[in-house]
């Protein structure tokens, strides 16, 4: 998820405080020592560069679990060992942070940032809860307020989706504050605000660029395993699971957190029709913002779409992959918005770059640096040796028990830490052990991708959770109990769209 670690602290308890400094103090020691008695093992048939590799992974993991650090500077923390040790030269460290995929965020980043600067977003929030038809019952107002961040969250990180729908929530649970009896009302509030959470993590499978482990998935098959998945392939693939979560989501909300018999649709609509017309007619900025991002789609989807009906040695999608490719098409799209003007008599753009210092420069530095410790995993060998002492001591794993294997230990991991640190941890791992036990690797990393994604059952699992626990609506015991749940739907979600994927994309 994009913004996965500058998201917004959790109001916790103070037993939960404690714990997150033992947390954090912990493994700022444990870390390094970790490191150092790795350096210290015998080589055990590995080569120097791998040994030390190995120590330089211990720290980063730890650090990257346990927050020791900001998680981005632990990203930076991995490439610059790896060249102190000489575990490689520096170009080969440092050339991940400019892989074509690095750009594609930025580009989707800026794209985000200008929807957001001139609340398109939120514009786009409100015209779905106008919908007569959504909000004329309560069980329908949870759908209306779930489809927002579903549909804004394939294209923006979730936890900005979650920021922007939970005030807009807020204004709609206060018209009926009071009228809901307890704890009927109180129980539906939970439902709601677990829904726009739990919506932004499912939205967030949906597109490449919807969140960081997606790409993550993508940029690692692509330059460890050579297999590219085009922008439009990878919607095939995952918007059959989102509408399978998103349905889910829906039915067991609805179970678990019934809609109270009291509140007033008429005033919901009444509360939707004031803030629409406090945003009066679009802005110049708006328009704007929409017009690139309609730009971006469109250059994104475009590639895909002839590869699919001409055929990936065409000549018309030898020139898209050539002159458009994803990345770039992203950067176009942006750049629009620093040349577009909103006064132009001022010279004032839809872009500044005092907004573009605010998009999430750390999980651009994350990424670059999971991918650079996932190269050297398997320029040094350090890949194939793990991966054939865990063929050798659980012998040889069929292919979909070890997509199992992946998705299981992929949500496991993105509980306790940041699903990009997620992402960044498993995927080598798993790609490596794919290859050493003969498995087609595509199922294995993607099937790890997307579980990463699936965070569920604490505050700290993911800032739309962190977002929605700090309102002090929703006890930790539901969150958890309603997450789990969640956890089980999405991994089966996942085993079965990929299964049916490898035998339709022949993977």
């Amino acid at each position: 998820m994009p913004g996965d670690d500058a998201a917004t602290t959790p109001a916790l308890t103070a037993a939960e405080q404690r714990f997150d400094r033992v947390r954090r103090t912990a493994s700022l020691f444990a870390g390094p020592a970790l490191f150092a008695l790795i350096l210290l093992l015998p080589p055990g048939g590995l080569s120097p560069e791998a040994l030390r590799l190995a120590a330089v992974l211990g720290w980063v993991i730890v650090y990257w679990v346990g927050e020791a650090i900001p998680i981005p500077a632990t990203a930076l923390l991995g490439p610059v060992l790896c060249v102190l040790l000489g575990v490689a030269e520096p170009a080969a460290v440092l050339a991940p942070f400019a892989h074509p995929i690095v750009f594609l965020f930025l580009g989707s980043f800026l794209l985000a940032e200008g929807m957001i600067v001139h609340r398109l977003n939120e514009r786009l929030a409100l015209t779905i809860l106008s919908v007569r038809w959504l909000v004329a019952r309560p069980g329908r107002l949870a759908v209306a307020v779930g489809l927002i961040p579903l549909s804004v969250s394939m294209w923006i990180s979730d936890s900005a989706t979650t920021a922007m729908v939970y005030p807009i929530l807020l204004g709609i649970l206060a018209t009926f504050r009071g009228r809901a009896p307890e704890p009927d009302g109180r129980r539906f509030e939970t439902g709601l605000l677990l829904t726009i959470s739990y919506a932004a993590l499912i939205g967030g499978v949906g597109t490449p660029v919807g969140t960081p482990p997606n790409l993550i998935g993508i940029g690692m098959l692509d330059r460890i395993a050579g297999h590219r998945i085009l922008f439009v392939q990878w919607m095939f693939l995952a918007v059959p699971i989102l509408v399978v979560e998103a349905a889910c989501m829906f039915l067991l909300l609805r179970f678990l957190f019934p809609p109270s018999r009291e509140t007033d649709p008429e005033e919901v609509a009444v509360y939707v029709r004031r803030r629409r017309a406090e945003r009066g007619r679009f802005s110049r900025g708006e328009k704007n913002a929409l017009f690139a991002f309609l730009v971006a789609v469109v250059l994104w989807v475009v590639p895909g779409l002839v590869a699919s009906i001409a055929g990936p040695q065409s000549d018309l999608y030898k020139l898209c992959e050539r002159h458009i490719p994803e990345g770039v098409a992203s950067l176009v799209a942006a750049l629009l918005l620093f040349f577009l003007p909103v006064d132009w008599k001022a010279r004032r753009f839809t872009l500044e770059w005092s907004d573009a210092l605010r998009i999430d420069w750390g999980t651009i530095l994350l990424f670059g640096g999971g991918m650079s410790l996932g190269q050297q995993i398997f320029a040094t060998g350090l890949a194939g040796a793990v991966s054939e002492a865990a063929v050798s001591a659980l012998g040889m794993p069929g292919p979909w028990l070890l997509v199992v294997v992946a998705i299981v230990l992929s949500i496991a991991l993105s509980e306790l830490a940041s699903n990009t640190a997620s992402a960044n941890v498993m995927l080598p791992l798993m790609i490596g052990l794919a290859q050493a036990s003969g498995a087609a690797v595509v199922p294995v990393a993607v099937a790890a991708c997307l579980a990463s994604s699936f965070g569920f059952m604490l505050p700290v699992s993911t800032p739309p959770n962190a977002i929605i626990y700090g309102s002090g609506r929703v006890p930790l015991p539901r969150m958890m109990a309603t997450g789990i749940v969640f956890d089980i739907v999405g991994a089966f979600a996942v085993w079965l769209t990929v299964r049916l994927a490898a035998v339709w994309m022949g993977w």
